[in-house]
């Protein structure tokens, strides 16, 4: 049997310029692996440690000291283990190589989620190759689950928040093809609404508004929320896919609460800011029905800060049944937190962010418990990528229903999206698409 003979780390760069860490890990019959992690720029504070080297190369955000956690304690560590068990080898760097916890559970800060997880990853693929079977096949056999699904893409078409220079509060405005028959037919649909959203842009705000932020959306100078659906509202129109192309949104509302005076501030990145536009949580509550009312959303994320599980829950029991409230920065996809918000009806939804939580394995068995609980599960990408498409194979093999991996543009983004056609196509006539069942696209396994 094929054992893992080295393990090598190296500083390499994301989307946005950054340093991120890419391991590369090869077996004893000459297996070969690779595997990098994304970052974020909104990122919620519960998530596992990412660990940065501080000082004033690459601005504090070089990685080498991650890089050499791997090549001089993980790396060795591993060597000689079976790169099929998962999570016997995940659990082993997480408890006994790394071995720090908070009341949330393991947070990974003596190691790093980075280090950790750009190897949890790159033994992932390894084992699929091992077993001579696909990576998204190795990963439904890792979760027990024996239906494969093709996700819906939630393409971020419109940039606001931290992602983009204008007034937009909210972060992110996405379109989800839940009408296409087919991966493929849904990526035609969304490419045709993003073309046409573009030449509107154009026309209304002028040729700069349409250049492209992290994530591949257009950031036109919006005022206001409502103008960025009513944007969408037209290009869905334009394209004619009414009915058959809806709405999902990522408010990110944490990056404009105020712990202060617990209130939503809508003109956050106004210099001049007066406060004027600062509302309470029951008030933006109410923002959120009302654009409910007047589009087709079925997916708001984000919705209030991380910390306010009261409003989430309020949100979740108006109006759940008809939209799922996802949690992101509330969950970073960790089981314990995942776990308090099944109990007490908080969101009925999760984000799914590997780099959240570090780990192959934790993050499967927070998949595991928001599916039981009868949640939609959304793989997520982050705003700082690489080329890596692991979470292409992971939204099929998890059957997630659902993935958002930015606009189609950008290629950091359309690789993922690319691997789903790839995918697809070798299911052939077994493939399937989530569609109107996003939410709920296969039984709890």
């Amino acid at each position: 049997m094929a054992t893992i003979k080295c393990i090598k780390a190296r500083q390499i760069f994301d989307s946005r310029g950054n340093p991120t860490v890419e391991v590369d890990c090869c077996l004893s019959d000459g297996t070969f692996s690779r595997a990098a992690v994304p970052s974020g720029a909104s990122t919620g504070i519960y998530e596992a440690l990412e660990l940065r080297d501080g000082g004033s190369d690459y601005l504090g955000k070089g990685v080498l000291k991650a890089v050499e956690n791997v090549n001089a304690i993980i790396g060795p560590a591993l060597i000689g283990k079976d790169p099929t068990a998962q999570a016997e080898i995940d659990t082993f760097m997480v408890q006994q190589l790394d071995g720090t916890s908070n009341e949330w559970g393991w947070c990974k800060q003596k190691l790093g989620a980075n280090a950790i997880l750009a190897v949890s990853l790159a033994l992932c693929k390894a084992g699929a190759s091992v077993k001579k079977i696909p990576l998204y096949q190795h990963i439904a056999n890792l979760a027990g689950n024996k239906n494969l699904v093709l996700p819906v893409p939630a393409f971020n078409v419109i940039n606001g928040g931290s992602h983009a220079g204008n007034k937009l509060a909210m972060q992110e405005f996405m379109i989800l093809p839940v009408g296409a028959c087919s991966f493929k037919e849904a990526m035609k649909m969304g490419v045709e609404v993003y073309h046409h959203l573009k030449a509107v842009i154009k026309k209304k705000y002028g040729q700069d508004a349409t250049n492209v932020g992290d994530e591949g959306g257009f950031a036109p100078n919006i005022q206001e929320n409502k103008e960025g659906l009513e944007l969408l509202k037209t290009a869905i129109a334009k394209a004619g896919y009414t009915g058959k192309v809806v709405i999902g949104m990522d408010v990110a509302a944490s990056e404009f609460y105020s712990d202060k005076d617990k209130t939503y501030d809508l003109n956050f990145k106004e210099e001049n800011n007066d406060g004027s536009q600062k509302i309470s949580g029951d008030s933006l509550k109410n923002v959120y029905k009302s654009f409910v009312s007047e589009y087709p959303i079925v997916s708001i994320e984000d919705p209030f800060d991380q910390d306010d599980w009261t409003h989430y829950a309020k949100l979740t029991e108006e109006i759940g049944g008809q939209v799922q409230i996802v949690g992101d920065d509330l969950l970073v996809t960790n089981p314990t937190r995942v776990a308090k918000a099944i109990k007490e009806k908080t969101c009925n939804a999760l984000l799914l962010k590997v780099n959240q939580i570090g780990s192959v394995t934790e993050s499967i068995e927070a998949v595991k418990m928001s599916k039981c609980a009868g949640w939609g599960v959304m793989t997520s990408h982050r705003s700082g990528e690489t080329e890596d498409t692991f979470i292409a194979d992971l939204a099929v093999g998890l059957a997630t229903g659902q993935i958002k991996t930015g606009a189609p543009c950008r290629s950091e983004r359309l690789c993922k999206y690319n691997q789903l056609l790839r995918i697809e196509e070798e299911l052939g006539a077994a493939a399937v698409y989530a569609g109107a069942k996003f939410r709920d696209p296969v039984e709890p396994y």
